[in-house]
């Protein structure tokens, strides 16, 4: 399984696509961040780091799907996957090896802006708290995010398609607090307490004023778990389909 995570993260550090995601990343970010600087209405910079992630949520949703399009749709369009299912790894840890990659790659990206909180910190002050919950619960969030992108990935032999259809799903999902928010909605305490429970940005807020609750994290990492089943699930029942 480690050989197959070692090959995976080469894929993306030995080419240009992890550092090309990552300055867009990076970008996004340091836009936001100099917009909160920008917009400061007096002598004292007063904004907070996890407003920046959930502002650009909408920008930060567009990255995963393109770094998840290809991690089984390529092996299908290259003729890959017959020779990476008939091999000795089981299905479990070919889409665990997979998966854990991709979310090194995402870690990286997100340490890679923590140079601005450190700046911050040098020339102000910085909620130590609340920054790394809401470090922590965007990087949860992430996980669910790529666990999606690789289910998409792997029911379709075409990158681009995976991708698209990663961005339907998940910017639908930054439609749900708006739902939650209807009248329709609230008429229903039931139906509202149901989107409440599955808005991941409602969770996400929790985070971002340094409430790490064991709620949130079980939500997160059984969303994460749940999906990743299903996709090994689908590439299961395509091997046998080979076999």
């Amino acid at each position: 399984m480690f050989s197959l995570y070692k090959k995976e993260l080469q894929s993306f550090f030995f080419s240009p696509f992890a550092y090309v995601l990552t300055a867009l990343f990076m970008l996004i970010f340091s836009f936001a961040f100099v917009t909160s600087i920008a917009s400061m209405d007096s002598s004292v910079l007063k904004f907070s780091f996890p407003s920046i992630f959930y502002d650009n949520f909408f920008f930060f949703i567009f990255i995963i799907p393109i770094l998840t399009m290809r991690s089984f749709a390529d092996e299908r369009k290259g003729g890959t996957e017959v020779l990476l299912l008939t091999s000795p790894l089981s299905v479990g840890k070919i889409v665990l090896a997979k998966y854990f990659s991709i979310v090194t790659v995402f870690a990286v990206m997100m340490l890679s802006t923590f140079f601005f909180p450190i700046y911050a910190a040098v020339n102000g002050q910085v909620m130590w708290s609340s920054l790394i919950c809401a470090y922590l619960g965007f990087f949860f969030w992430g996980m669910v995010c790529i666990a999606v992108g690789m289910l998409l990935s792997s029911l379709t032999g075409n990158a681009i398609i995976a991708a698209i259809l990663g961005e339907i799903i998940m910017e639908g999902t930054l439609l749900v607090d708006q739902i939650g928010g209807t009248a329709l909605v609230n008429a229903y305490p039931s139906l509202n307490s149901a989107i409440s429970w599955i808005s991941m940005q409602r969770r996400f807020i929790y985070f971002s004023q340094g409430m790490f609750r064991l709620e949130d994290l079980i939500f997160f990492l059984s969303a994460t778990a749940v999906v990743i089943c299903w996709n090994i699930i689908s590439i299961e029942k395509r091997r046998w389909s080979h076999s």
